[in-house]
């Protein structure tokens, strides 16, 4: 799989992003917590997809399920700005149930469209490197180099069962809540919390 320098570039964006969301600061495994607080973001997150399309694109993580893949992967190889808009990929990708009104936000902003391909593109390569890794042909190309780079630690213990699931996204977020998912999310960009 033939990755562009831009899709090269925020797929290590994008997996550093991941690693972040991991593992706190104990070492403990935080991942679907704090992409239930990405998630419930997702309306202030959207604003810097121009700017930042990593930091909401793990919002997305998976949330698509990817049905053709010869119509994807050739999309890797072109440039952030030469990518079609969500509904150009006609069925090739998926949302998942919970993630459509997560997307409903987005596409909502004026790039919408084409930031919902660029991020089904990045969970895309990223379970395409990690089933070419499992089966033991990782190329260079899919992030998996020697050095263990293309691995990805965020995906410990990921399975179907992990998954942000429809009853997690209804669950009720009051403003207090709201505000200490702010602040968490802050405290863990180095922030000092206003307490």
């Amino acid at each position: 799989m033939k990755l562009s320098p831009f899709f090269h570039d925020l797929r290590s964006a994008y997996q550093a992003e991941l690693d972040d969301l991991a593992q706190d600061s104990e070492g403990k495994d935080v991942l679907r917590k704090r992409l239930a607080q990405k998630r419930g973001e997702i309306a202030f997150l959207a604003q810097m997809i121009d700017f930042s399309p990593e930091m909401v694109a793990v919002a997305f993580h998976q949330g698509f399920r990817f049905h053709r893949p010869a119509v994807l992967e050739p999309l890797l190889a072109r440039a952030g700005d030469d990518l079609p808009e969500w509904s150009a990929l006609g069925g090739a990708a998926a949302l998942e149930s919970w993630a459509q009104p997560l997307a409903d936000v987005v596409l909502a902003e004026p790039s919408g469209a084409r930031f919902l391909t660029m991020a089904a593109l990045l969970e895309f390569q990223r379970l395409h490197a990690r089933h070419a890794a499992a089966a033991g042909d990782a190329p260079a190309a899919d992030g998996a180099d020697a050095d263990g780079e293309g691995d990805d630690p965020a995906d410990a213990g990921d399975d179907d069962s992990a998954r942000w699931s429809a009853d997690d996204a209804s669950e009720p977020r009051t403003h207090s809540d709201r505000e200490e998912a702010g602040a968490d999310w802050l405290a863990d960009l180095g922030f000092d919390r206003k307490d």
